[in-house]
């Protein structure tokens, strides 16, 4: 019996739908014309014009400052979270679960909506630091979940040798534990660190004065400049960051030989 075409087929419309228009917004951004509707040469004056926004890159650097930070906290966090549900198991590990996973499924608008009322409610100046902290509270799930991935496979017969050896429990989980559970916790803060540098709706409810983000500044270009091929260019060379950031995270998950 012959094998059905209609599955490779319908995977190759869905991957060309998802990936055609990225594939357009890249080449737009080596034409000269400025609309981008008929191709009028190869140019890369609109890099150049790139190069020359300060206010661009001062929200990259705000960007990447808050990713960073982003990053770094829900590495500590959820991988804390993931050892307790991993350890543990009782109804309040139980309610811990739920509550790791609802922000994975949440609405953004809702979380940006929730967290804007919190810092209102305690009287803390929109900024960076509400910006962070926002962030650290989406990313801190898709770490806890990547690295309690890890720990299903994790032998703990190492650990235990190690105890009975005569090394402590702190010096079983520095030398042991964390060595093991290291590329899971990479993989996990480069999962944060792109969702972060792209995240819009959540940033644009807690920002403040000077905290835009390069998401928010790409949002104002597109409803008022009119350099738009500009965008172009700035959206080709995050999808390359995004992109390296996702492969460097899936090879840190691959098992080793």
């Amino acid at each position: 019996m012959k094998a059905s075409r209609f599955p490779s087929i319908t995977t190759g419309l869905v991957l060309a739908f998802f990936y055609l228009p990225i594939g357009v917004l890249i080449v737009n951004s080596f034409n000269a014309s400025r609309f981008g509707t008929t191709w009028q040469g190869f140019t890369f004056k609109w890099y150049e014009r790139l190069l020359a926004r300060e206010d661009l890159w001062m929200a990259l650097g705000n960007s990447l400052k808050i990713a960073t930070l982003a990053s770094v906290g829900a590495m500590i966090l959820g991988t804390c979270a993931a050892l307790a549900l991993h350890r543990y198991q009782s109804r309040l590990q139980t309610a811990h679960n739920l509550l790791v996973t609802v922000p994975l499924v949440l609405p953004e608008i809702l979380m940006g909506m929730s967290l804007l009322l919190l810092f209102v409610s305690i009287s803390q100046p929109l900024s960076l630091v509400t910006v962070t902290i926002a962030h650290v509270t989406f990313c801190v799930s898709y770490v806890t979940l990547v690295v309690l991935a890890r720990l299903q496979d994790f032998d703990f017969q190492v650990v235990d040798a190690a105890r009975d050896l005569g090394a402590s429990p702190w010096q079983a989980f520095r030398k042991i534990v964390m060595p093991l559970l290291s590329p899971g916790i990479l993989a996990g803060g480069l999962l944060a660190f792109t969702l972060s540098i792209d995240d819009f709706v959540v940033t644009f409810f807690v920002k403040g004065p000077g905290a835009d983000t390069l998401p928010v500044v790409i949002y104002s270009m597109i409803k008022k400049s009119r350099e738009f091929p500009v965008i172009n260019a700035l959206s080709t060379l995050l999808l390359i960051v995004t992109f390296i950031a996702v492969w460097g995270a899936q090879r840190l998950t691959e098992k080793k030989a």
